[in-house]
């Protein structure tokens, strides 16, 4: 990790996850052999933190990017970074099929419930009733469908190998989290195909919580929806 301070915002879940996966690579013995792909969000510049080789893709487009790295360098260590509106909105259709592909690749899928760079808007994540900038009456079904459980729906595909659904609500999440990371690095590193561990990650600006208030919020509402554990 390099020493910066950090642009999140106070609470924000990411510098956490950051962390956690700076240690990781060290203690993988990796930092020579990692590309990480960060597209536009929160995290767009990562590399700002991470002392290891980076790249970035266009929005939705990190898979699409990692794939190209992948099948170019298939020795190297490589890695998506990514965000809920990016990963499940804008990048849908790339998300899909490198996971049907069974690219040998992990994936990070951070999940905050709304789009957190641009303003708090709906993402495909956000709660029904949840108030977001663009559903200030709450997201109506109706309107705007159900949230969408994409880790659910690539745990459907063949050529997942891995997915698990992990929280940064308290320590012991965070270390269930880190464990998590970790088996996904390892399942590329002994060719197993792709792995996505999905992140429920803390965002007080945008719910309007204070950052204690926000890691509540995941145990107590959020992780009801999006249920932790083993998927696949």
């Amino acid at each position: 990790m390099y020493d910066a301070a950090t642009h999140y915002c106070a609470g924000c879940g990411h510098g956490i996850l950051n962390r956690i996966v700076g240690e990781l690579i060290d203690e993988l013995g990796v930092r020579e052999n990692v590309i990480a792909v960060a597209p536009v969000g929160c995290a767009v510049v990562a590399y700002n933190y991470w002392n290891f080789d980076c790249s970035e893709a266009a929005h939705g487009r990190a898979l699409a990017v990692a794939t190209g790295i992948k099948r170019v360098h298939p020795d190297k260590v490589v890695f998506t970074y990514q965000g809920d509106g990016d990963l499940a909105a804008i990048g849908t259709a790339e998300t899909i099929h490198a996971a049907n592909r069974g690219e040998n690749l992990t994936v990070i899928f951070v999940n905050n419930a709304v789009y957190g760079m641009t303003g708090g808007q709906m993402a495909p994540t956000t709660l029904a009733s949840q108030k977001t900038a663009t559903t200030p009456f709450g997201r109506d079904v109706k309107l705007a469908g159900y949230p969408l459980k994409i880790s659910e729906m690539l745990a459907l595909l063949n050529g997942v190998y891995s997915v698990e659904r992990v929280s940064l609500s308290s320590p012991k999440e965070i270390r269930n989290t880190k464990r998590a990371i970790k088996e996904a690095f390892q399942n590329q590193m002994q060719n197993k195909g792709f792995s996505i561990v999905e992140v429920l990650s803390m965002c007080p600006t945008y719910w309007d919580k204070s950052p204690a208030e926000a890691m509540r919020w995941i145990d107590e509402v959020l992780s009801k929806e999006f249920k932790l554990g083993k998927i696949k």
